[in-house]
């Protein structure tokens, strides 16, 4: 199946330039890219937005600045009636970043997109984003940045629950040795003191939390189309992709 992809995706690369002219002309969609922790799927999801000059949505951003404020604001997440007030007073927007080409997730007005990547917060939002009202309250704002079309989502249900009816959904997966190095890569940059068995042990338990809750868990959609980037290039699974939604945008 990956060598397939891989030919595809070489096929695709010198046919860019035409899918670039025609993608203007096309009717506007919505994709959703879901899959495990770590598959690449925020990187495939923003790089295919703007090849075709789509809104990019990152709701697992949303997530992690939600467990950002619980954490600090000590919010027990394990009451309800503390997580529905502490929902009430927060705030979430994307803010294009003119710098890095790219949105940034803000909190209250306040950019918060380096700190929602700190571990304290991998290690949490799974248990976070599992909790009914917090779910209710990011789809909610997710579905309604979805109504005129035009979007790329990535995450965990998008194409599930968020979006069923989505024209593309796109299920991400990688073998998990790929993905435990992919992420101890991204770590270290900020934490060097971080190790191979500690990145493995957190993708590992989030895949669990994200794979059992109870609300939304993480699954295929039936309609969704597996991409396994184990052994792609960032611009391999990325023309893999824009020739799909191609397809589905004529």
């Amino acid at each position: 199946m990956t060598t397939m992809l891989r030919y595809l995706a070489r096929f695709l690369i010198f046919h860019t330039s035409f899918f670039c002219l025609t993608f203007a002309a096309m009717k506007k969609i919505i994709i959703t890219v879901d899959g495990f922790s770590s598959c690449g799927k925020s990187t495939t999801a923003r790089q295919l937005a703007k090849e075709l000059n789509y809104v990019f949505i990152d709701s697992g951003a949303m997530y992690r600045a939600i467990t950002l404020y619980f954490l600090r604001n000590h919010v027990d997440w394990n009451n309800t009636p503390s997580v529905e007030e502490a929902l009430k007073n927060i705030s979430l927007e994307f803010v294009y970043n003119d710098y890095t080409g790219k949105s940034d997730m803000y909190l209250d007005d306040e950019n918060v997109e380096a700190m929602i990547r700190d571990m304290v917060v991998s290690e949490n939002v799974s248990e976070v984003a599992a909790i009914k009202e917090v779910r209710e309250f990011a789809v909610e704002q997710q579905q309604k940045m979805g109504e005129k079309k035009g979007i790329v989502m990535d995450g965990r249900d998008i194409g599930t629950t968020v979006f069923p009816d989505a024209e593309l959904k796109i299920f991400m997966t990688a073998d998990i040795t790929v993905r435990v190095e992919r992420r101890f890569k991204e770590m270290f940059e900020k934490n060097k003191s971080i190790t191979l068995d500690e990145v493995r042990n957190n993708l590992e338990m989030r895949d669990y939390l994200d794979t059992n809750r109870e609300i939304s868990p993480l699954r295929k959609a039936d309609d969704a189309i597996v991409l396994d980037n184990s052994d792609l290039t960032p611009d391999e699974q990325l023309q893999i992709a824009l020739g799909w939604a191609k397809e589905r945008m004529q």
